[in-house]
């Protein structure tokens, strides 16, 4: 893995508002650029990663060499579209910014995306080229959108840079494809020995089964895996012979008929002990309701005869007491207590009681 400090220089002119790479010239950068210093970092965790623009009034730095993908992003989001490019002026500051980087023992490139037509003449070019390979820097030129223009130029500063193959150039045309999905498998992201650094393919899935890393999310690798098991015995069974699928159906209507069966005499069996349970049930209410029938006569029963003793006690206690019988008829409307023949007929009644008694004793 090299170690190596790296800066990129966006083309940040009024062509990147072109849009026949997609969603936009600029947009495809900043994904690539994305791409990149990931790339980088993740290849060497030591590897550092700058980005400046090279439109506008002049070329700016937006982040220093750091490690740190949230300073990039941050800077990507505040990139804004004006003027023209100045390529030499760029990646001169660029040069510059490498020199002071804190590890002396990473090497330095430069990576250029060029979107717009060059104000800068071969020679100059070749020129800048000269002094990049005096100062061990290597230079990387990403052609897109303005190839035809800048095709001549830029092969003179590559051929002026070039040191043991250490500089390339990616010339890309417009069309349906994605910037960085091209870079992938270009020459700019390759290792020493020419493969795509790890975690990358030419097909953006990094190499892995179903696109995903089964180190980083293995629920999500285990599933899909699972997923394409299934599938993939569906399709065997859809395709299989007519005299499999009859017999298979053969066998699957047996079962479905006897499981038909099972499931009718299992009916069966509940409805009868349902039928005995709600017998029984009744047959209970049925003998609780005769024994309280039996209680409440008992009860009516004990209620007469009490009754009876009292109104015969009363009968009794009445018959003896002739002043209660007196005050009794006196209530009577039209009867005369004083009465003379009244108060004979209860004195003759009290005689006959007393004799009574008489003869029982």
């Amino acid at each position: 893995m090299v170690l190596e400090a790296c800066f990129l220089v966006l083309d940040n002119s009024e062509w990147m508002r072109n849009g026949d790479f997609t969603p936009s010239r600029i947009e495809a950068q900043k994904d690539a650029v994305t791409l990149l210093f990931n790339a980088k970092t993740q290849s060497n965790p030591e590897n550092t990663v700058g980005l400046m623009t090279m439109a506008g009034k002049g070329p700016e730095v937006l982040v220093t060499l750091t490690t740190e993908i949230g300073k990039i992003l941050t800077a990507l989001h505040k990139v804004h579209i004006s003027h023209s490019p100045n390529m030499s002026t760029g990646v001169q500051i660029a040069q510059l910014a490498l020199k002071h980087r804190q590890n002396k023992n990473q090497r330095q490139r430069i990576i250029v995306f060029v979107g717009s037509p060059i104000p800068e003449d071969e020679k100059s070019l070749v020129k800048l080229g000269k002094k990049l390979k005096k100062n061990n820097i290597a230079l990387d030129v990403i052609n897109f959108g303005e190839d035809a223009l800048n095709t001549p130029k830029l092969e003179a500063l590559i051929h002026a840079v070039n040191s043991s193959d250490n500089s390339h150039l990616v010339t890309i045309p417009p069309g349906p494809h994605v910037l960085s999905d091209i870079l992938i498998s270009s020459p700019i992201l390759a290792d020493e020995d020419g493969a795509p650094p790890a975690g990358f393919s030419a097909g953006g899935a990094g190499g892995f089964e179903f696109g995903v890393d089964p180190t980083l999310d293995p629920e999500l690798a285990l599933a899909l895996r699972i997923s394409m098991e299934e599938e993939r015995a569906r399709q065997e069974a859809m395709t299989s012979g007519p005299a499999a699928s009859g017999s298979g159906g053969a066998e699957a209507s047996g079962e479905a008929m006897a499981l038909d069966s099972s499931v009718a005499a299992g009916a069966t069996t509940e409805e009868d002990m349902l039928a005995q349970a709600l017998a029984m049930s009744i047959g209970r209410e049925g003998g609780d309701a005769m024994d309280l029938g039996d209680e409440d006569d008992e009860i009516a029963k004990a209620i007469a005869l009490s009754m009876q003793d009292a109104s015969a006690g009363e009968a009794s206690s009445s018959s003896e007491n002739p002043d209660y019988m007196s005050n009794l008829l006196g209530t009577l409307p039209g009867v005369d207590p004083n009465d003379p023949r009244l108060k004979d007929a209860l004195q003759g009644i009290k005689k006959d009681d007393k004799k009574n008694d008489e003869k029982k004793e």
